[in-house]
């Protein structure tokens, strides 16, 4: 762990942990807030990443920003960033963005990585939620965003766990929604579509090509956090970023979602 408070930086309107922090939607997350000089906690497993990004928040932004390294995926790792929300007096905003993807038929891919996911994606949101929403609530003020996906709403062909865990996260965060209602607390279910990011840079991916999808469906990391941002504020508990994503959504609601689900899959498969 380690600290970069600038001199200069006095009464950040506040705390703000970020998971998945190291790249793509945590770091935008991380620039967006930086600039408005929230104090930020980063947490990633890749240290290096993290430094890198800290040390940019303070250069262009003069924010302040600690480094938590750790593995979400696991029952120490959870542990770690929930005592160090137990310890924060003015803790604002919670972004559960850490997550990762697999490909490939349920029973063919390793079960320990789709348990991995699982952990991810859905214990590691629900337990860092808890430990945040008490001092929260005393507080009277706080928000909650867990970035979920389009993917909750269109079941697709070789990303069964991966669907399923969005789905969850959508769900959870509606229902905890309606739970802290008139307590102060925003919480968001953020469903991007195709977002610029290192997503599908990893080996699970090895066989994806961006250029297969019309460009219309892809936004920025820096957008698509504008975008949530401000559905924040107008209180917009599951928001989808983008028309074209909203349409799809619509049209995975109708008969044409087998037409989809063949559209996806034919564009996964290499040339």
């Amino acid at each position: 762990m380690s600290n970069s408070t600038p001199s200069g930086t006095k009464n950040p309107p506040g705390t703000v942990i970020i998971t998945g922090a190291s790249s793509g939607i945590g770091a935008a997350f991380a620039r967006h807030l930086g600039a408005l000089g929230y104090r930020l906690i980063l947490v990633a497993r890749r240290r290096e990443h993290l430094q890198v990004l800290s040390r940019e928040l303070n250069k262009q932004y003069n924010t302040a920003s600690e480094i938590l390294v750790s593995d979400l995926s696991r029952a120490d790792g959870m542990a770690r960033v929930e005592k160090k929300i137990s310890e924060l007096k003015n803790l604002v905003m919670l972004v559960n963005n850490a997550g990762f993807g697999t490909t490939g038929k349920f029973y063919q891919i390793e079960l320990d990585k789709q348990i991995e996911m699982i952990n991810l994606h859905v214990t590691a949101s629900v337990r860092l939620c808890r430990a945040a929403l008490p001092g929260m609530i005393a507080n009277g003020l706080g928000s909650i965003i867990n970035v979920s996906s389009i993917a909750a709403y269109i079941p697709s062909d070789g990303n069964a766990n991966y669907c399923a865990s969005k789905a969850y996260l959508k769900v959870f965060s509606e229902a905890l929604q309606a739970e802290l209602r008139n307590t102060g607390i925003r919480v968001q279910a953020l469903c991007p579509g195709l977002t610029y990011t290192e997503f599908h840079d990893t080996p699970e991916y090895h066989e994806f090509n961006r250029s297969r999808f019309p460009r219309i469906l892809w936004m920025s990391a820096e957008e698509l956090v504008s975008r949530s941002l401000k559905a924040l504020k107008k209180n917009r508990v599951t928001y989808i970023p983008g028309l074209v994503n909203r349409l799809l959504i619509i049209i995975a609601s109708s008969p044409l979602l087998s037409l989809i689900r063949a559209f996806m899959s034919r564009r996964k498969k290499p040339a």
